[in-house]
C-alpha cells in the first residue's frame, strides 16, 4: 500500500518509524539484503542530487525548496534513535518521491511548487544516499540555511547551483543539470536569467526565491565564467 505521508515525513521526523519497521512501504527497509552501505558515494550523490535542495550540514548544502534535513532529524537524534531507523525514512522517502513543495519567501508568502521525483536515485545508490543521510543528519543539532549572500554572483551559484551543475570557475561537479561550460559561449546573460527564474525540467523556477538582482548577479558569473578555468 503506498503510504500518504510523502514529504511530510521528512518534515515529522520519525513519525513513521513503526510502519517502516513492520516493512510495509516500497520495497522493504534498507538493511535487507544488499551489499553494505558506501556513505561516501552517497555524500558524492547526495551532493549531486540533493543538495539543491535540502540543507544538510555535514554536506555543505544550503537548499531551501525541500526539508532542512538537519532540522527534520535534530530531535529524533536527540530522543536517541538509531541511525538504521533514520536510513529507513530517507530510503522510502527517495522511493516515493514528494507530492508538490510549497516554495516561500522570507516573508512566509507563497511562491510557487515544485516537486521532488520518485527515485531520483535508484537500487544500491539509494541505499547508499540513504545511509549518508543518516550517518550526518541533525547531528549538530538545529541547523538554519545559509545567511543571506547578497548579490555574490559566485556565492549564490555555489549556495544554489553548483550540487547540480559542472561549472569549473565554482570548482562544482553536479551532474543533474547540463555541464554550464560545455554550453559556453553560447550560455548567454539573457537565457541564464530566464533559466534561473523560471526553471526547466527538474531545475525549479527560483523566481521569488532569489531577487531580481540576485539573479541578474548569478546570470552574470555563469555566463561570464562558463568555459573558463
Amino acid at each position: 500500500m503506498r503510504r500518504p505521508h510523502r514529504v511530510e515525513v521528512l518534515g515529522a521526523g520519525l513519525a513513521a518509524v513503526a510502519l517502516l519497521a513492520a516493512g510495509c512501504g516500497t520495497g522493504g527497509v534498507a538493511s535487507a539484503g544488499g551489499q553494505r552501505p558506501d556513505t561516501q558515494n552517497g555524500q558524492t550523490l547526495f551532493s549531486q542530487n540533493c543538495g539543491a535542495c535540502h540543507t544538510l550540514q555535514a554536506a555543505g548544502t544550503v537548499g531551501t525548496i525541500g526539508p532542512n534535513l538537519d532540522n527534520s532529524f535534530a530531535a529524533d537524534r536527540k530522543q536517541g534513535y538509531p541511525d538504521s531507523s533514520i536510513e529507513n525514512v530517507v530510503l522510502d522517502q527517495i522511493r516515493l518521491g514528494s507530492g508538490p513543495i510549497a516554495t516561500y519567501t522570507t516573508g512566509k508568502k507563497f511562491t510557487s511548487q515544485t516537486q521532488m521525483p520518485a527515485n531520483l536515485v535508484t537500487g544500491q545508490d539509494a541505499r547508499d544516499v540513504a545511509a549518508y543521510v543518516a550517518s550526518v543528519a541533525g547531528v549538530g543539532g538545529f541547523t538554519e540555511a545559509a545567511g543571506n549572500v547578497g548579490t555574490n554572483g559566485e556565492a549564490i551559484f555555489k549556495a544554489n547551483c553548483s550540487s547540480c551543475h559542472t561549472l569549473a570557475a565554482a570548482g562544482s561537479t553536479g551532474t543533474v543539470g547540463p555541464n554550464l561550460d560545455q554550453l559556453a559561449p553560447k550560455l548567454t546573460m539573457a537565457i541564464v536569467v530566464h533559466q534561473v527564474t523560471n526553471g526547466g525540467a527538474v531545475m525549479p523556477p527560483f523566481k521569488g526565491k532569489l531577487s531580481a538582482a540576485q539573479i541578474q548577479a548569478v546570470a552574470k558569473y555563469v555566463s561570464s565564467s562558463a568555459g573558463k578555468k
